[in-house]
């Protein structure tokens, strides 16, 4: 199977004041194309300057990151943020949509930076991306016209209209309620049957038990990496809500 990550050995170290902090201390791992894995840890873990790793938005004191084939450690910034408009589609817990323009130009947004798409090809590939989530009803509505669990299916929408090569998720569901969460995560899970690769970061046990892969820091270090052999399906847990929680 085709190789999108591969970590090896990543250190990173922060000088803060007098000390050096370290964040990750040799991390190595490698994700192939099709997996859908979360990234567990509690504060302090390494988790978020991992995830800002993963995300082209920092690099390693040490080790080597490749992603798509591509060796990130050595690139420039420009060359990053190409790389990172291209390869990475991001989902984020507070949703990041501009707030006075309308879905369909939020979805927009990773294409302007790319010259080969057209006007026109730009809004029929951002169209696709908020039918393919569901909120193809939804397109000239602007943020405040819209739920938490609407905004969060846009941002989806945003991350899946370049064609990245992975979806990385950053607590995507940690501003939402139970019911709202699971049908996120049943989107989720839907792309990931359609061989879409996503790393979930987040500090919720629960959403494990619905990718195919859990991998836990601690103290800057992998503790565990398990494929999960029993993963639950998030539309049958949905459905099996009590109807209170439906009306919350």
């Amino acid at each position: 199977m085709k190789e999108v990550i591969r970590l090896e050995d990543i250190r990173r170290d922060f000088i803060v004041g007098s000390e050096t902090v370290h964040a990750l201390r040799g991390v190595s791992f490698t994700i192939h194309a099709g997996e859908f894995v979360t990234v567990m840890g509690s504060s302090g873990s390494g988790k978020s300057t991992l995830l800002n790793m993963l995300g082209c938005l920092d690099t390693p004191t040490s080790g080597e990151y490749y992603l798509d084939g591509v060796s990130v450690r050595t690139m420039d910034r420009n060359r990053r943020a190409v790389l990172r408009n291209r390869k990475i589609g991001f989902v984020f817990q507070n949703y990041n949509l501009l707030p006075k323009t309308t879905a369909v130009e939020n979805v927009e947004l990773p294409l302007m930076y790319n010259p080969v798409y057209s006007a026109r090809q730009r809004r029929q590939k951002a169209v696709a991306a908020l039918e393919a989530v569901g909120l193809g009803d939804r397109l000239l509505h602007k943020s405040n016209q819209m739920s938490g669990g609407q905004m969060q299916r846009v941002a989806i929408a945003r991350a899946l209209v370049n064609d990245p090569a992975v979806i990385l998720a950053d607590e995507a569901t940690g501003n939402l309620d139970t019911r709202t969460s699971l049908e996120v995560i049943v989107l989720f899970q839907k792309l990931h049957a359609q061989g879409r690769t996503i790393i979930f970061v987040t500090h919720n046990p629960e959403i494990a038990r619905y990718s195919s892969r859990n991998i836990t820091l601690r103290d800057g270090h992998v503790i565990s990496d398990v494929k999960n052999a029993d993963i639950m399906d998030a539309a049958g847990t949905l459905a099996s809500l009590p109807a209170e929680e439906e009306q919350s």
